[in-house]
This record gives structure tokens, C-alpha cells and sequence, in this order.
């Protein structure tokens, strides 16, 4: 049998040794204005006196400024490996000034012989002696530029990479919400609606066939939202989904739920997260309803206020003591926060989710989403 390492202990891949496409266009784009710079400065010299020879500055720019350019490339493993190895800011230092002096005596080395081999090693020499210091210093600058150039992709590329984890777990974390709320809803809202059309046979059978099909639409808006895998949903679908809600409710509280709907048709179309409004109707229905025996009034108003779509569900219940921090208040079930919690997670700043609410004073919440 042959084993295997873990995969936290598994060795990373190896740095290719040439930057990707992307990379390498980048680099050659930069280095044009130099080399065409350069191109002009190096007849400069003898231009007045002999006129400008093209070729003679091809071959003294790709003499000149050749190694460089393939030498540099050698940064990217080089960088790669420094920022696999995790090194401290002294270390990264230490090992940049030592690459820097690598770099740079290599170039030169290199100069320096193709001098020799072309005009002899006086010429070499008498090169050096007149090109030493600023070709170091040049060489030095051309030396930060890339290697911060490469890190500098690097570190876009990480930080895009980051962003993209980021906005795919947080939209893996809104979907397990949604499916939370979902799974919530099935099992509390199956036991109280199924014995109320239990109830409702004796009494009125087509009643009872008519509150069975409003269920299993409900059922059927449920699943068609699991299966989609978007927790978008047009406004109309979520309106009739909590409008078939109420009606099952309504069966069990009879005349003591009372609706008043202030919706403009004009934005049924509009997108709006799934499961989003009946959690607000459910909320009431739980501390609003359910606990007294005396009629009370729910609204509904959807329309929109400076732009933003405004969704806001109020009842006339006994109201609760809101914490000073804003917060949703002890006892809020899964549902309100849940749904916060989505529009945070989907918007931002840029959504809205407030409660209001008093002792004796009902309990409102109001949702306002971009456009």
C-alpha cells in the first residue's frame, strides 16, 4: 500500500520559472519606453559627427540592456519563493539587497565579456571605468522596479483571489441561511396548517380542499426556490407566498387577524430576496396574534421612499422593550434575524432592516432594499 502525506503537509507546487502571459506583456510594455529611450542615448554621443546609425544602436541597446531584461525575469521564481517561505520584513530585505548585488555583477559580468569578445579587454576595461557607477545605479533601479512589479501582481492577484473566497463564502453562508429558514418554516408551519384543515373537514369540506391546495402551493413556491439556487425572487411571487401564508393562518385565528394591504403594482416585478416578507408576517402572527383572544390589525405597506424599495410589516400587538443598542429584541426567532442577516450579507451598508417598537405600542419592522 503506499501512503500519502497529509495535504497540510503536502510539498507546494514549484514556481514556474517565467511569469504567466499576462506578466510577461506587462514587463515587455514597461521596459519599451526605456529601450527606445536608450535606443536614441547611445548614439548620442557621435550623432552630430557621424549621423545617427539604426543599426549601431540595435546592437549597442542589445548589448547594453539584453542580459538585463532576460536576467530580471529570473525575479519571478526568486519573488515567488521569498513569499512562499512567509519571510519577515528584515529577512525580505536582507534577501533583496543580496539578489540586488547578484543581479547587478551578474549584468555587468555579462557586459563586460561581450565587450571583450567584440573590441578586446582594454575596451572592456575602459567601459567599465566609464560606465561603472551609473550602469550600478541603473542597474539597482531596474532591479526594485521589477521585483516590486512582481510583487505587486502577486499581491493584486492574491488579494482578487481573497475577494473571490470571500463573496463565494458569503454566498454559500446566505444560501445555508435561506435553507434554515426554509427547514424552520416546513416543520412549525406543516403541524399548525395540517390541524387546521383537520379541523376545517368536519366542518366545511370545500373549505378544507380549497385550504389543502393553498398549502401544497406554498409546498410547491418552497421547493421551486431550493431547486432554483437564486434566493431572488420576483415581488409578486414573494407577495402571493405570504398572501397564501395568512390565509391558512386565518383559518385558526378567524376574526381576530384582520390584513390591510398598501402595495404599488407597480413594483411586482421588482426582485426581492426569497423568504424574506413572511418571516416578518410570521413574527407578528407568533407575538401579536397567537397570544390574545382579541381581534388586531396587520399591514403590509410596500412602496418606495427615495429610490429603495421599502417593505414594512406592522402590527397593534403588545409591542416589546427594544435593547438601547439597536438590536433585534430577546426572544426574535431565527426568522427576523435570519433575514437580516441575508440583506447584510447581500448588500451591505447600502440595505436597511429596522425595528421599531413599545411596550403597548405594536411591533414594526421595516426593510428597505437598492434598486
Amino acid at each position: 500500500m503506499t501512503s500519502h502525506p497529509p495535504a497540510a503537509l503536502a510539498t507546494p507546487p514549484a514556481e514556474p520559472w517565467l511569469p504567466p502571459r499576462e506578466v510577461l506583456r506587462i514587463y515587455a510594455l514597461a521596459w519599451l519606453p526605456v529601450l527606445l529611450i536608450y535606443l536614441v542615448a547611445v548614439e548620442t554621443d557621435g550623432v552630430w559627427a557621424r549621423g545617427f546609425n539604426l543599426w549601431s544602436a540595435l546592437h549597442g541597446t542589445l548589448r547594453n540592456m539584453g542580459p538585463q531584461f532576460v536576467l530580471l525575469l529570473l525575479l519571478w521564481p526568486a519573488t515567488g519563493w521569498m513569499e512562499t517561505r512567509r519571510l519577515g520584513a528584515v529577512r525580505q530585505v536582507a534577501a533583496h539587497a543580496v539578489l540586488a548585488v547578484a543581479f547587478v555583477v551578474a549584468w555587468y559580468g555579462v557586459l563586460w565579456g561581450w565587450i571583450a569578445l567584440e573590441s578586446g579587454v582594454d575596451a572592456a576595461e575602459r567601459a567599465r571605468n566609464n560606465w561603472f557607477i551609473w550602469q550600478l545605479e541603473f542597474g539597482m533601479l531596474a532591479y526594485a522596479a521589477a521585483a516590486g512589479g512582481f510583487s505587486a501582481y502577486r499581491a493584486v492577484q492574491r488579494a482578487r483571489a481573497e475577494a473571490a473566497a470571500a463573496a463565494q463564502a458569503q454566498m454559500l453562508l446566505a444560501r445555508s441561511e435561506l435553507a434554515a429558514l426554509r427547514n424552520k418554516l416546513n416543520p412549525h408551519f406543516l403541524f399548525n396548517t395540517l390541524h387546521s384543515i383537520l379541523a376545517l373537514v368536519r366542518k366545511d369540506a370545500v373549505r378544507a380542499e380549497e385550504a389543502l391546495f393553498t398549502f401544497s402551493e406554498m409546498l410547491r413556491y418552497l421547493l421551486d426556490t431550493e431547486r432554483s439556487g437564486d434566493d431572488q425572487v420576483l415581488l409578486r411571487d414573494e407577495l402571493a407566498f405570504t398572501e397564501q401564508y395568512l390565509a391558512l393562518e386565518a383559518i385558526r385565528l378567524g376574526d381576530r387577524l384582520r390584513v390591510h394591504w398598501h402595495v404599488d403594482d407597480d413594483l411586482l416585478g421588482r426582485s426581492v430576496p426569497a423568504l424574506s416578507l413572511q418571516p416578518l408576517v410570521e413574527n407578528s402572527i407568533k407575538h401579536a396574534f397567537n397570544p390574545r383572544s382579541e381581534p388586531g390589525t396587520l399591514r403590509i405597506d410596500i412602496d418606495t421612499a427615495d429610490g429603495p424599495l421599502r417593505l414594512r410589516v406592522a402590527d397593534d400587538g403588545p409591542g416589546v422593550q427594544l435593547p438601547p443598542d439597536g438590536a433585534l429584541p430577546p426572544g426574535t426567532g431565527l426568522g427576523l434575524r435570519t433575514v437580516a442577516r441575508r440583506l447584510a450579507l447581500r448588500w451591505g451598508d447600502a440595505a436597511r432592516f429596522e425595528v421599531r417598537s413599545a411596550p403597548g405600542q405594536g411591533f414594526t419592522v421595516e426593510m428597505r432594499l437598492p434598486t
